[in-house]
């Protein structure tokens, strides 16, 4: 039944994105980001519905009367070079036939994420696309949320296994990045029923957070939590629940949770810990020794045995930093960095350019709560290898089109005041005698 309502879900769309293109970012990210067809159990599993999907769209794109470019930003030309980088990484790698596979499912990300770019440019799409990752991930917090009080916090919490977010530390850190864009939805919302239900979701979301039993999830949530206390208009009041609820959560966890939370302290004692900071030093060792790094896929024993500290110990790169300084070298670190660092600076020239305007009241709310999705995903970042979770992508994107949307409204705002001022150098009449 689940299979068959997928399908018919996806097929109808189709018309209704030859219609509209967005409407196909908006299919794209659902299925790239939900992966409904996982909770099927029989041939929706192995559907190609994001194939369909992103060529019917792409179809779309062609043939419809939207902007046919990108949108000129630093954002946009940061991640086109991240792009070619790899491109150009791909050609030196160290095994080339295993980069060339994770190449081909990056490549279609990273170009999925430049059409979002191209076709999400209004405040509706916008609010839409919000909706959809903010349900596309809560479906899986709400979920876990139940499981972990249901079960006092005693099993681990998982997500749709065969995907980016399958592992526990993956869901958990998804999560703490859709918490905040569900804040956002709740503060654009005049229904007190969709606000109650938000209430909800977080504290669902943030119980399976903690369920996943994910140490680097935690450092995350308090990063998270703690900038959207400061972006918060209330914040006496958000302090208060904080300093109430937190305590509460964390006391409801058993015993072997909180043993497991405080080894972050004794990290020299802990295998995992040490296994991902021998891959650190690997990534490290790698990019200085190649100019282009080493390429997709280098977690093999060959490359450990050259520049590991303890050979021995092959592990993924365990962080998003690492992962791009050992596959793509100091460039491409460089400008992974510096597309998170003009996204962060997007969004706080949103911040201060709408914080005077009532009618940009929700593009302030969007990008203070878009910067605690990102800082929650660059604390725990540092611990996955979540390099190519499309997710960060999306938010880029939405700050791209929100910024577009705030400089037209004050270019129209200003243009408007221009026009009731008296021109320059104008004669004032002369007055009538009395």
């Amino acid at each position: 039944m689940r299979d068959i309502l997928i399908t018919l879900i996806v097929f109808a769309s189709l018309p209704l994105i030859i219609k509209k293109p967005v409407n196909g970012a908006l299919m794209w990210i659902w299925i790239s980001v939900m992966n409904p067809h996982t909770q099927g159990w029989g041939f929706a599993t192995t559907f190609p519905f994001a194939y369909i999907i992103a060529i019917v769209t792409l179809f779309s794109v062609a043939t419809s009367n939207t902007p046919k470019t990108l949108p000129a930003s630093g954002i946009t030309f940061t991640l086109l070079a991240l792009v070619l980088w790899m491109n150009v990484t791909t050609l030196f790698a160290i095994f080339p036939a295993a980069s060339w596979v994770q190449w081909g499912k990056v490549m279609k990300i990273m170009l999925m994420s430049l059409v979002i770019m191209m076709v999400v440019r209004s405040r509706e799409d916008v609010h839409r696309m919000i909706w959809v990752l903010a349900v596309s991930l809560g479906f899986y917090g709400v979920k876990g949320g139940i499981f972990t009080v249901q079960t006092g916090g005693n099993y681990r919490v998982w997500g749709p296994s065969g995907t980016f977010i399958g592992g526990n530390n993956e869901i958990a850190l998804a999560l703490i990045v859709a918490i905040p864009l569900m804040r956002y939805l709740q503060l654009s919302s005049k229904n007190r029923w969709v606000r109650h239900g938000m209430n909800l979701a977080m504290a669902l979301s943030a119980m399976a957070a903690l369920g996943s039993y994910s140490r680097g999830a935690l450092l995350a949530i308090a990063a998270m939590l703690a900038l959207m206390w400061l972006k918060s208009s209330k914040k006496l009041l958000g302090g208060m629940l904080l300093m109430l609820l937190a305590p509460l959560a964390l006391l409801f966890m058993p015993e072997r949770w909180t043993e497991r939370m405080d080894s972050i302290g004794n990290y020299q004692a802990d295998d995992s810990a040490m296994g991902r900071i021998n891959a650190w030093h690997m990534a490290f060792n790698l990019a200085k020794d190649r100019f282009f790094g080493g390429g997709f896929e280098i977690a093999e024993p060959s490359v450990f045995a050259r520049y590991a500290p303890n050979p021995a110990a092959v592990h993924a790169a365990h962080s998003i930093y690492f992962q791009a300084l050992g596959e793509h070298g100091f460039i491409g670190l460089g400008l992974y960095l510096l597309l998170g660092g003009l996204t962060w600076r997007s969004a706080a020239w949103i911040v201060r350019h709408s914080r005077d305007d009532p009618e940009l009241r929700w593009a302030n709310d969007m990008a203070k709560m878009i910067q605690a999705s990102l800082i929650g995903f660059a604390v725990g970042g540092a611990f996955l290898s979540l390099l190519y979770f499309d997710v960060p992508y999306y938010l880029m994107a939405a700050v791209v089109a929100v910024r577009a949307v705030v400089a037209q409204r004050q270019a129209a705002t200003a243009s408007a005041e221009a026009g009731r001022r008296p021109a320059s150098g104008r004669r004032r009449p002369a007055p009538e005698p009395p």
